[in-house]
């Protein structure tokens, strides 16, 4: 998958689209610590990169740092922020709203970073009398006007799994074009949508295999000498 930027034609890969978002987040670190100015190898530090790779996806949005000066963290954060979209607020819907929905209803991150939550929807009518984060949940029967009262591209699923492929259904139908999945399921949509999925169960999982790596090494080591 590719990206194209906004004033371009060129194609950005996706893997640099993904850590464009990290970059953003480790100069606004820098601007919020008072830097102004920062090289590479400092942007690269805070944003757990090597220098040569940072350059590199840099150099697809353009060139925006100076010889023997580096970036201007202010422009550099402008520009990458231009180039994902959140220079400007985009409403989004939450489905499921259980104690992950609850969590993430309540993100403060959501809207610092460009995302306004316009609606919480849920399919038990038991909840739809609770307000979180200030919204009032919703039935998930009012998907199809919230989206379009809304101009709702972006949608989030937190529901059951055995549930989530019909919620995706239902919000590509509605117009929904990008779909962040909490769901543990693999969704399938039509050419077009976009889906990013967030597993935390298999993270976790990650973290043990490398965790029991560490655990058996040193039995490993002795039992080779």
């Amino acid at each position: 998958m590719t990206a194209r930027t906004p004033d371009s034609a060129r194609d950005i890969p996706e893997a640099t689209v993904a850590r464009l978002p990290v970059y953003l987040r480790a100069l606004t670190g820098l601007a919020e610590g008072g830097t102004t100015t920062c090289s590479s190898e400092e942007l690269a530090a805070s944003a757990g990169v090597n220098s040569a790779k940072l350059r590199k996806d840099l150099s697809y949005l353009g060139s925006y740092g100076t010889r023997g000066v580096g970036y201007d963290v202010e422009y550099l954060r402008y520009q990458i922020a231009r180039e994902i979209g959140v220079t400007h607020d985009w409403p989004v819907v939450i489905v499921g709203i259980g104690n992950l929905g609850h969590a993430l209803a309540n993100y403060s991150g959501f809207r610092s970073r460009g995302f306004r939550v316009v609606a919480l929807l849920d399919a038990d009518p038991s909840r739809h009398d609770e307000v979180v984060a200030g919204l009032d949940v919703r039935s998930f029967e009012d998907l199809e006007s919230i989206v379009a009262e809304n101009d709702v591209s972006i949608g989030v699923i937190a529901t059951p799994a055995v549930a989530a492929q019909a919620v995706a259904d239902r919000m590509v139908a509605a117009g929904i074009t990008s779909i962040l999945n909490f769901a543990p399921s693999v969704l399938s949509v039509p050419d077009g949508v976009d889906v990013r999925k967030v597993d935390l169960s298999i993270e976790l999982q990650i973290l043990a295999y490398h965790e029991q790596r560490k655990s058996v090494a040193p039995a490993g080591e002795v039992s080779a000498t």
